[in-house]
């Protein structure tokens, strides 16, 4: 069987990446797509369940494999909240013949590209424009203004990391972004 290969899709939030990632998984099985599953020390929510959504992981559990080196990516977003993901698990799944997808912030994108190098493919999906993004993010109705104004001014921030990227999608209709990112991604594959 085959090895896997990577592929890493970063965005700023409101861009349409989780929606793209769902739809290519779920419309398009001849990829043969799996999502890497992360690790995080907090405590699982409703039905999540472990080594299916995360590996649940205690503060000190976590620590103690930092400390090993067995983490490809890694953050600590709070104190004692860590996300990161388990190269042992990365390694398992490509052996497997899975094409690992990582739904990732820039910085773990950029990480992560950096220890595959050619292996990996780095897709950035990019809104049309802030205003753009401004205008979703109020449309969800799901943040109060201030929170908001922190996702756009983070946005700002992780455009700055577009050009690190292997691949740019500019996600003003989705549609099309989503056949820009199946083309991408068929040809790093090198599937017809």
């Amino acid at each position: 069987m085959a090895k896997g290969k990577l592929i890493i899709i970063s965005a700023p939030s409101g861009t349409g990446k989780s929606t793209i990632i769902s739809w290519l998984m779920r419309e398009h099985q001849e990829l043969n797509l799996a999502y890497s599953i992360s690790c995080t020390s907090r405590a699982p929510r409703g039905t999540e369940q472990n080594g299916v959504d995360y590996f649940f992981l205690t503060p000190e559990e976590f620590r103690q494999r930092i400390d090993n080196d067995e983490f490809l990516e890694y953050e600590e977003v709070y104190t004692d909240r860590f996300y990161g993901t388990l190269k042992s698990q990365v390694e398992n799944q490509l052996d497997a013949g899975q094409n690992v997808v990582f739904d990732v912030d820039v910085k773990g994108g950029v990480n992560i590209k950096k220890f595959y190098g050619d292996k990996a493919l780095s897709l950035f999906i990019q809104p049309p424009s802030i205003n753009e993004l401004r205008k979703r993010l109020e449309g969800r109705a799901t943040d109060a203004p201030e929170v908001i104004d922190q996702r756009i001014a983070r946005a700002e921030f992780e455009l700055s990391f577009a050009d690190k990227f292997d691949k740019i999608v500019i996600n003003d209709k989705l549609e099309y972004a989503e056949a820009d990112a199946l083309d991408i991604i068929k040809e790093f594959l090198d599937i017809k």
